[in-house]
This record gives C-alpha cells, sequence and structure tokens, in this order.
C-alpha cells in the first residue's frame, strides 16, 4: 500500500447527533434554504458509509487506480473522515497530504458565482446587470442578444452558445482575451436564457464584469473575500500560485511502468473564473463547511439559496453516466453548480477535470453533509465513488459505481508497480 493518512472522527460523535424563461416543464429539485436546520442522518448509518468508504479506497489503492488521490466527509461543519493515498509526485515519492494543494478545474466557478453575489450584496453590480453595459467589447452574433445578456446568464451557463465554445482554441493556447473578443462569430443554438451551454470562455467573462465594476483583479477580491476569511490558506490563483505550494500534485499519466508525473498545462489558467483556483483538501473542507451554511458570516443563507437555486435545465446531466441514469430524476445548472433530485433529494454538486487532474464535490443541504474528492491523474475510477458514499448515506441499493468491487484489477500494468515507502497512518481525532 502506498503512504496513506487517515483521520475519522470518533463513532462516539457520530452518534450525536430566478428566471422563468430559462426554465423547462421539468421541475426543479425541491429547495432547501441554508438557514433550515439539518435533518439528521441515522447516526448508525453515517457510521457504516464512513467505514464502506474506507473500504472502498483501499480497494482503489490495492489496484493503484490513481496517482494520488485526498478526499474528506463533512457532517454539521466538522470533518467526520479524511484520507489521502497515493503521491503528489510519484517521481519523488512525495506523498499527498491533506495540505497537498490540487487544480480544481471546474469546481472554480463556485467561487467566481460567490464573489459574485457578494458584490451584488455591495452594490457593485446586479444578477441582471448587462454585460455590454459594463464592457464595451462584449458582442454576440445577434445585437439584440448581446444587449440582452446578462451576468446572471453567463453564471448560470445559458448564454445560447453552443456548449464549451471556443475550449478547443483555449487548449491551443489562443489567449482568452482574443476567444472573449470572437463570441460574436459564433451562431446561437437558441436566445439568451433559454437553453443550457456549458461555457468556460464565456463564463469568464465574468472577470471582466469585476475588474470594470471595482477596478481590482478578479484573483485578489476572491483571495480578500473568499480565501482569507474562510482560512483557506493554501488556495490561490494559477500556474505560479500552484508551483509555489509547499505539496503541490503534479498531474500525471500511466504507462507499463507506473504512474508518470508531467507538467501542468497553462490552457485553463487563462480562464481563471471558470478554472482557475489550486486548493487543498484542507481549504476545501472549509469551503464544504461554508456552502452548507456553516460561514454565514462570509456566505449567508440568503446568497446561498441564491447561489443554489436551479436556473435553467440540463437533461444530458440525466444520461452522462451510469450512476446517474439510475439515481437522477432531474438535472438543472444553478450559479456555478449543479442541482440534481437524487434518489428523491437535492444534491448541490459540481465536477471538473484538466489534463491530469479530476476533482468532485457534492452535498445535501437537508442533511448538512458533504463529499469532496480531488486526485492527480485522468482515471476516472474514483468518481464512481461519490454516489457510493451518498447511496450508503441515504439507505439506497448498493451498487458498485466505481466497478472496485470484482476480483480482477483496474489497472493491472500499474498495480505491479505501486511502490510501498510506509505502512498506511491513521489519525483519529474527535473534531477538527
Amino acid at each position: 500500500m502506498t503512504f496513506r493518512t487517515i483521520s475519522l472522527l470518533i463513532a462516539a460523535s457520530l452518534g450525536l447527533s430566478t428566471s422563468l424563461s430559462a426554465r423547462t416543464a421539468s421541475a426543479p429539485p425541491d429547495p432547501v434554504s441554508a438557514a433550515a436546520p439539518a435533518q439528521p442522518l441515522p447516526p448508525d448509518r453515517v457510521k457504516e458509509a464512513v467505514s464502506s468508504y474506507q473500504q472502498w479506497l483501499d480497494r482503489l489503492d490495492q489496484r493503484n487506480a490513481v496517482a494520488g488521490l485526498a478526499t474528506a466527509i463533512v457532517l454539521d461543519d466538522k470533518v467526520v473522515f479524511e484520507d489521502t493515498l497515493g503521491y503528489a509526485n510519484a517521481a519523488t515519492r512525495e506523498p499527498v497530504t491533506p495540505e497537498t494543494v490540487f487544480r480544481l478545474a471546474s469546481l472554480s466557478k463556485a467561487f467566481a458565482t460567490a464573489l459574485t453575489g457578494m458584490l451584488v450584496e455591495d452594490g457593485k453590480l446586479s444578477w441582471d446587470t448587462r454585460l455590454a453595459a459594463v464592457l464595451p467589447f462584449f458582442k454576440l452574433k445577434s445585437d439584440a442578444a448581446a444587449e440582452q445578456a446578462t451576468v446572471r446568464d453567463i453564471l448560470g451557463q445559458r448564454l445560447g452558445l453552443p456548449k464549451n465554445t471556443y475550449d478547443s482554441m483555449l487548449e491551443e493556447n489562443i489567449p482568452y482575451e482574443e476567444l472573449a473578443r470572437k463570441l460574436d462569430e459564433v451562431s446561437l443554438t437558441c436566445g439568451v436564457g433559454q437553453c443550457y451551454g456549458y461555457q468556460n470562455v464565456a463564463f469568464s467573462l465574468i472577470g471582466d464584469v469585476v475588474y470594470a465594476q471595482t477596478g481590482d483583479f478578479f484573483s485578489h477580491q476572491v483571495d480578500k473575500r473568499l480565501f482569507y476569511p474562510l482560512g483557506m490558506k493554501t488556495a490561490s490563483y494559477g500556474r505560479e500560485g500552484l508551483e509555489q505550494s509547499k505539496s503541490w500534485a503534479r498531474p500525471h499519466r500511466a504507462n507499463s511502468h507506473g504512474w508518470i508525473p508531467f507538467e501542468p498545462k497553462d490552457a485553463y489558467y487563462r480562464v481563471a473564473p471558470a478554472a482557475g483556483v489550486n486548493a487543498s483538501l484542507r481549504d476545501m473542507e472549509q469551503w464544504l463547511i461554508a456552502q452548507m451554511g456553516g460561514r454565514p458570516d462570509v456566505l449567508p443563507a440568503k446568497l446561498l439559496d441564491m447561489l443554489h437555486a436551479p436556473e435553467v435545465a440540463t437533461p444530458v446531466e440525466l444520461r452522462s453516466s451510469p450512476w446517474r441514469r439510475a439515481r437522477l430524476s432531474d438535472a438543472h445548472y444553478a450559479l456555478g453548480w449543479r442541482v440534481f433530485d437524487y434518489g428523491g433529494d437535492t444534491l448541490v454538486f459540481h465536477a471538473g477535470a484538466v489534463e491530469g487532474y479530476r476533482t468532485m464535490i457534492g452535498f445535501f443541504p437537508k442533511y448538512h453533509i458533504g463529499v469532496v474528492t480531488l486526485w492527480n491523474s485522468s482515471d476516472p475510477v474514483p468518481s464512481g465513488l461519490m454516489p457510493m458514499v451518498f447511496d450508503s448515506l441515504l439507505g439506497l441499493p448498493h451498487v458498485d459505481w466505481a466497478g472496485i468491487e470484482s476480483d480482477a484489477p483496474a489497472a493491472a500494468a500499474r498495480s505491479k508497480s505501486r511502490n510501498k515507502p510506509k505502512t498506511a497512518t491513521r489519525i483519529h481525532t474527535t473534531q477538527r
């Protein structure tokens, strides 16, 4: 087994207890206010879910299905489970720890929408601020659509552009500034506010809006308004921020000899609001607490309710993976978050991926419980673990969504090369 650290809340502690035009006929999940008291899950069920998760992670580690991974479960503003495995850098055998910094990819979007909401509360702008009114360069192929488009439209992924407009050109190192000024060359798929189309380039226009309305750089505003007050001590923006971290996870690719680290790619750092954040597991634990209403001094319930309110239907999400097909009965995009009906309960969720990194975060507002997972390789196997934890927490039938319970290893060639520098280390605490 690789280097491993685990932190568990002791069992005794576990025993303690929008716009109408963007909606379709599909009814969005029932809203759950961040101010509402949590409905407790059965303590024995939570303990069983934590125990099962550790077993599944052990199997993942035995199969060498990831280069490195960090994950946590947060319940009622406390970290009840924390685990890391594998390497931040397989070449040097540097282990992943809870302070190791990963690229968050599209989990970055929620920081952009949270900051926007804070600026709305400050009166610096409005959700209905028209882009054309503050960004002279902003144009769409339809002049009328460009005049209509608002901050809410770009952050709610309903601008009317085809999905992932210009992402391929961004990956070819064409500057964001050039791509943002070419949006008027793209035919719209629907009217503004009328349909879902996931964006990175257009979403990142919010950075220009923030600068235009505050005179301050977007990343500085996030650092000052979110990272610092939430105690996200290792969070940063950009490749320089990543590589200056005391411990940072290199991206890895697999070959017959094991996991091979490579240099991070710059492309999506160029769209910082959409994909520019770096953070550790410890940072993301604080973010989860705040998103579930545990830091009203920074993110008040009224703002969270706005951020998590369904904006536009996303039916494609109902079919994009086996667990979604089985568990989701409704899917919408909110403001930097996805909102699902998961087995009859509202799940607020997002996933992210850039080359060599994948991330997932999800929580049930009704129960104030959530999970976050970060890993530094592109293997999709860990993405099935989170719904397995959700099923266990909700008492739904067990399904091996990650495909880790069969006898055959998922990565036989790589499993032979897993180095074993030390036995797993386990730390038990009453709370953090």
